[in-house]
């Protein structure tokens, strides 16, 4: 069993080979992420907002496609990998903020954003409570987390948790563990945020959108 300080660091390893391609028609399994903008950005729309926070950016390519529709808002990337916030960066969009920092103890002020987003990151977070905590601290009151990830019946969650993410492990990827609902709801309920969306969707996807109180 690797600690929380071992996943991170393969996620680093990861994710640092990862960058120069993240965003190019040679990204192999980073391909799948793409799906997951769309629903991103409809959810978006439902509701206007002034500061958004990305959990898990990587190089930015969800805030890209928001910076291009909205330049007017202010967005921030926030990941653990060094070299996915330099390519951040180097896109040079007026004013976003890209900060290296761990989505488990995300390094903002209280009540500093109103709409979070995490697509495809929380399953590499070894501390998934320490996450909706810390989202639940940053995120204004009556403003909303809409995350995005991986989850399954339980006979295949049971699979890609025991088999499939252990052998990722082994050849370099940072996957800790992907959840059910209920463990969702769980999160949800023990940080103070009420789900307003909470299902599972084709090809194993997790949809969820959570409000802070208040």
């Amino acid at each position: 069993m690797r600690t929380d300080k071992e996943y991170k660091e393969l996620t680093i390893k990861e994710f640092s080979k990862a960058a120069d391609i993240y965003e190019t028609d040679k990204a192999g399994i980073y391909e799948m992420c793409k799906e997951d903008y769309p629903y991103i950005s409809a959810e978006l729309e439902k509701e206007d907002y002034t500061d958004l926070l990305d959990c898990g950016c990587g190089t930015g390519p969800m805030i890209s496609l928001l910076y291009e529709k909205d330049s007017s808002k202010h967005y921030t990337g926030l990941d653990i990998t060094p070299k996915m916030i330099e390519a951040g960066r180097a896109k040079n969009l007026q004013g976003v903020n890209w900060v290296v920092g761990d989505c488990e103890n995300l390094p903002f002020e209280e009540n500093s954003f109103d709409a979070i987003i995490c697509s495809n990151s929380f399953h590499h977070y070894p501390n998934p409570q320490a996450f909706f905590n810390s989202v639940e601290r940053v995120l204004r009151p009556g403003s909303r987390l809409i995350l995005q990830d991986y989850t399954a019946p339980g006979p295949i969650l049971w699979l890609m948790n025991h088999t499939e993410m252990p052998l990722a492990n082994l050849v370099g990827h940072g996957d800790v563990k992907a959840y059910s609902l209920d463990e969702i709801k769980q999160f949800c309920k023990w940080a103070g945020l009420k789900i307003e969306k909470l299902e599972r969707a084709k090809k194993f996807r997790l949809h969820l959108v959570a409000r802070k109180q208040g």
